[in-house]
């Protein structure tokens, strides 16, 4: 089971986060049958999507994470929400990335979407998360995320994210950067203790502010409904066009690799009133 574990340490001055998403890239995985090196970096995407999905507030937040290699050879997209349904996809990502941007799109659920981008350092999520955090947010964040992918199953994936709350004391600081040291093999780390373990062994001394657990999963919000609502304002004749020409009208979900079609039939239906 997919887990997320939130809480506030060292004086409540560190705003820690611990996942195990391991199940959820297995889920992607199978919908989308990823190659080993695909799921890697798919995996580590949906952890850092999952994490911050758990840091939404309004209840109709989401956040999405793109990553572009500079050469246009591969794209890897996420999105999640504050419920926890968290969906991507990969294409291309064979040979990994060349280069290239990160993009991250935080709405608030009030129409003020936040927007920041980051050259891509390197292959690794971590180093590309941190970096985001840096340069766009201005906040500093250690992140550990792994995702040990062979054969086509993932025997463990998740993360451990430390992100200092403002005026945070510089020996605070020190303490979050010195237990991260634990964590340079997070899969190693999540291998042995598990994230459960992670928080009893690490961070159960730290008693002060609440401990809270959430359950992300890997769930594509599409429905044949609301593919109804993309495709209704092309209007009847047109769709019907569509029809006479490709004998179908077909919508891809990217997220969840779903393939809705429509016959003449259904297009009337969808008309009727």
């Amino acid at each position: 089971m997919n887990k997320l574990y939130k809480k506030l340490v060292y004086d409540e001055q560190i705003s820690l986060s611990v996942l195990d998403t391991t199940q959820m890239v297995n889920d992607a995985i199978k919908i989308h049958k990823l190659d080993d090196i695909s799921a890697r970096m798919l995996g580590g995407l949906l952890t850092a999507c999952a994490y911050m999905a758990g840091c939404l507030k309004s209840e109709r937040g989401a956040v999405s994470i793109t990553v572009k290699s500079g050469d246009g050879s591969a794209t890897a997209s996420v999105s999640g929400d504050v419920n926890g349904h968290i969906r991507g996809y990969v294409e291309g990502a064979e040979n990994g990335l060349k280069g290239g941007t990160m993009t991250v799109i935080k709405e608030d659920g009030f129409f003020r979407p936040f927007t920041g981008m980051c050259a891509l350092k390197c292959d690794d999520i971590s180093e590309n998360l941190m970096q985001y955090f840096h340069i766009s947010e201005q906040i500093p964040t250690a992140v550990a995320i792994g995702v040990d992918v062979e054969g086509g199953v993932c025997s463990v994936a998740g993360g451990v994210v430390m992100q200092c709350l403002p005026s945070t004391a510089e020996y605070n600081m020190d303490k979050a950067e010195n237990v991260m040291q634990n964590f340079v093999g997070v899969t190693a780390a999540l291998k042995e203790y598990g994230a459960d373990g992670i928080m009893k062994r690490f961070f159960a001394q730290d008693s002060k502010g609440g401990e809270y657990l959430y359950f992300p999963e890997y769930k594509c919000n599409c429905s044949r409904k609301k593919i109804e609502g993309v495709i209704t304002p092309l209007g009847k004749s047109e769709l019907l066009k569509i029809i006479e020409e490709d004998g179908k009208v077909e919508v891809h979900c990217h997220y969840c690799n779903t393939d809705y079609r429509f016959t003449a039939e259904d297009i009337g239906e969808l008309f009727k009133n």
